[in-house]
């Protein structure tokens, strides 16, 4: 059996508006000038906590928490307000019907909540077609490889046979420390370039060409 594990925002979804509006939100929330949106994009992928330690990292404990909290409470009440967008870019869902149907297993693995990704792939309609979610609230961030291991066990799949599609280094990164397959996006966050220099074997323009590169 063969083994897709997609990153979800950046890979599978755009979700960058949503997500700087709910960090700057939480900035504001505590007083602080939030970083530039580039640099909020570029921790996409991490874990929360990680993310804003990234983000922040002479910050006091407390004060990493209050973000966090502000954070995810900023990003509920826009899901509450219906102003949260979360949209699968074009093709994505072409291309996960064609290997689903082509026999291929697919999951998930994120640095969302395991609230947020039920959310995400119910509204844009793909719950269905994975058999395996790894999100945050199980395991450590990546690029700590629990997530694709746990993925493997699930799916009941071997290394060889697994592949990690994703849009950072840290979802290379993962790849190679769980010891398997590593294909990069160029439509999410990181450059190819650095996708490749963290383990891509290949970076993907479109996901038509990511569909042909699977099936061959």
């Amino acid at each position: 059996m063969k083994l897709a594990v997609f990153d979800c925002d950046g890979t599978l979804i755009d979700g960058q508006a949503s997500i700087c509006e709910a960090m700057e939100a939480a900035f504001a929330g505590q007083g602080l000038v939030a970083p530039s949106r580039a640099l909020i994009r570029r921790a996409v992928g991490l874990s929360l906590p990680q993310a804003i330690g990234q983000l922040l990292p002479d910050a006091p404990s407390a004060q990493r928490t209050a973000l966090v909290e502000g954070y995810k409470d900023a990003f509920r009440a826009a899901r509450s307000d219906g102003r949260l967008a979360q949209p699968l870019f074009a093709g994505i869902a072409e291309t996960l019907g064609a290997l689903h149907a082509a026999g291929w297993t697919l999951g998930v693995a994120t640095g969302m909540s395991d609230r947020g990704l039920a959310h995400c792939l119910a509204d844009n309609g793909i719950a269905q077609l994975f058999v395996t979610l790894q999100t945050a609230d199980g395991h450590p961030s990546k690029p700590h490889p629990a997530m694709l291991e746990q993925a493997m066990f699930e799916a009941g799949a071997q290394p060889e046979n697994t592949v990690m599609i994703g849009d950072t280094s840290y979802d290379m990164q993962m790849a190679r420390n769980a010891g398997v397959r590593a294909i990069g996006v160029d439509w999410g966050y990181h450059r190819p370039t650095e996708l490749t220099k963290s383990g891509a074997e290949a970076v993907m323009e479109t996901p038509s060409q990511l569909l042909e590169y699977l099936l061959r």
